[in-house]
């Protein structure tokens, strides 16, 4: 029933939305260009991220959408958006928040601002619709109790450097979480997204240890044991425990001495061959229904901050929120800097952590 009355929603009401919304300011007429392309082409958006599978398993049975996703890190996204053009294999994308400006000012991207627009924090949305935050992320420890070697569960990034088993933090020269993970480090040793400093001191001790992991923690490390300590968005570090064998086993946290909140935005490729289908997806993404089944991914829906509450069997599922009051995460407060940052971290992460592997 609720699916039904949410494509008659989306099917039939006339949008309150801006001018910048595409195919006429009428969802009925997006939602019949969006059919005629009939298919959705994604990037960086696999089925077991944030529940994407969830969302182009509505797309398709909604809208008769094929779907096709080809996994990627936010920076070869927008790289491929940009080699690609006029042939592009990719409509629509899911980037770290740092690399919605970054994207457009690479000329890459195109304009829609979903029918509730008004909902969506003025922090995470860009003024003219290019990006909009969907969901966000906090960055947590995901830990095998199992392979700890006898060491206490950490709770706080300090904890990290007395234990004895293996951190994992992931590709710092592509991935939006890693390169996250190497803030929250920071802002926990009194950095931030201007001095970095402090969470590549952190890492380098820990590689100086032997302790810091190449494997990228993921559902399939996790399951060949190679992920003792993981650092996750909290998000991710759910939909993995819950699809161990022995989720019992693990145990998601947010590091109590603090973290980083930020979150993923939806860009549209400038060169999208289904453009109607692309915006049509955005606009199921900022739905009630669609914001819903991104927090059944264990993502925090970005409407959760303003217009949304989200049912009690949904809630139970995620990290208590008094790990988050504890922690306080911060949000990035200067997304130029953090820019600026970001495309000099994968240099000082090699020159000064990778060199201090045992």
């Amino acid at each position: 029933m609720k699916q039904l009355f949410l494509a008659s929603l989306l099917g039939s009401t006339i949008a309150l939305c801006t001018t910048a919304m595409a195919a006429d300011t009428d969802l009925k007429t997006l939602e019949a260009a969006a059919r005629s392309e009939g298919a959705v082409n994604s990037l960086g958006m696999p089925d077991d991220w944030a529940n994407w599978g969830g969302i182009w398993a509505d797309m398709t049975r909604l809208y008769g959408l094929k779907h096709i996703d080809t996994d990627m890190s936010s920076a070869q996204e927008i790289a491929k958006f940009k080699a690609e053009k006029d042939n592009a294999s990719g409509d629509i994308g899911d980037v770290g928040a740092a690399f919605g400006p970054l994207a457009v000012k690479q000329g890459v991207t195109q304009p829609y601002k979903p029918s509730n627009w008004a909902s969506i924090p003025d922090w995470a949305k860009d003024k003219d619709g290019h990006w909009a935050l969907a969901y966000t992320g906090t960055i947590a420890f995901v830990v095998n109790k199992k392979l700890l070697h006898g060491s206490e569960v950490p709770t706080r990034w300090s904890d990290l450097q007395t234990g004895k088993y293996k951190v994992s933090v992931g590709d710092v020269s592509t991935a939006a979480q890693a390169s996250n993970a190497v803030l929250a480090a920071a802002i926990a040793n009194k950095g931030d997204e201007k001095n970095i400093a402090p969470g590549l001191q952190f890492f380098t001790k820990i590689a100086q240890q032997g302790r810091l992991s190449l494997s990228n923690p993921t559902i399939a490390t996790m399951e060949k044991g190679e992920v003792e300590v993981g650092i996750v968005w909290d998000f991710n570090g759910l939909s993995y425990k819950a699809k161990m064998a022995n989720p019992d086993d693990y145990v998601v946290l947010i590091p109590s001495d603090g973290s980083v909140k930020s979150g993923y935005t939806t860009i549209i490729n400038k060169y999208a061959k289904h453009p109607n289908a692309a915006k049509l997806t955005r606009e199921y993404v900022f739905s009630d229904a669609g914001q819903l089944a991104l927090a059944k991914g264990n993502a925090r829906p970005i409407r959760a901050e303003t217009d949304l509450k989200l049912p009690a069997d949904i809630a139970k599922n995620l990290v208590p929120a008094e790990q988050y009051t504890k922690a306080n995460p911060q949000p990035i407060k200067d997304a130029d800097a953090w820019e600026a940052t970001s495309k000099k971290l994968p240099q000082l992460w090699n020159e000064q952590v990778i060199v201090e592997m045992k």
